[in-house]
């Protein structure tokens, strides 16, 4: 069993930045894959970014590349989500959630675990 905490949301302008949290729990949460997703009101829950179980490989939706940065460290058991560049079409609760294929898969019902969200708004 892992438990994924989401931490860091919050209001902020456009063109801003934050920085989300993800903490992991669990006896064996540095083996899974972490991955962030967003969904909006009245949209479909989409794949933001991940970082593989060792940290050595990241992916990104093309919608955030060179705006968002993924990050893990697996002594503290967190992955964190550095957003800059905020726009008003960011906007949206972001979970972050575990995946334990061996090849990462960014399909949100063929993730293991989810965290309950954390809420982000950007002003225009």
């Amino acid at each position: 069993q892992v438990q994924l905490i989401e931490s860091g949301g919050g209001l902020v302008q456009a063109g801003g930045s934050l920085r989300l949290s993800c903490a992991a729990s669990g006896r064996t949460a540095s083996n899974y894959h972490i991955e962030w997703f967003r969904q909006a009101p009245g949209k479909e829950r989409e794949f933001v970014a991940a970082v593989t179980w060792d940290g050595r490989n990241t992916y990104y939706a093309d919608s955030v590349k060179g705006r968002f940065t993924i990050s893990r460290d697996n002594v503290k058991n967190t992955v964190d989500l550095q957003m800059d560049t905020l726009k008003p079409e960011d906007t949206a609760l972001y979970y972050c959630a575990a995946d334990d294929s061996i090849k990462l898969v960014t399909t949100p019902a063929l993730m293991t675990y989810w965290g309950k969200g954390t809420l982000v708004t950007v002003s225009s």
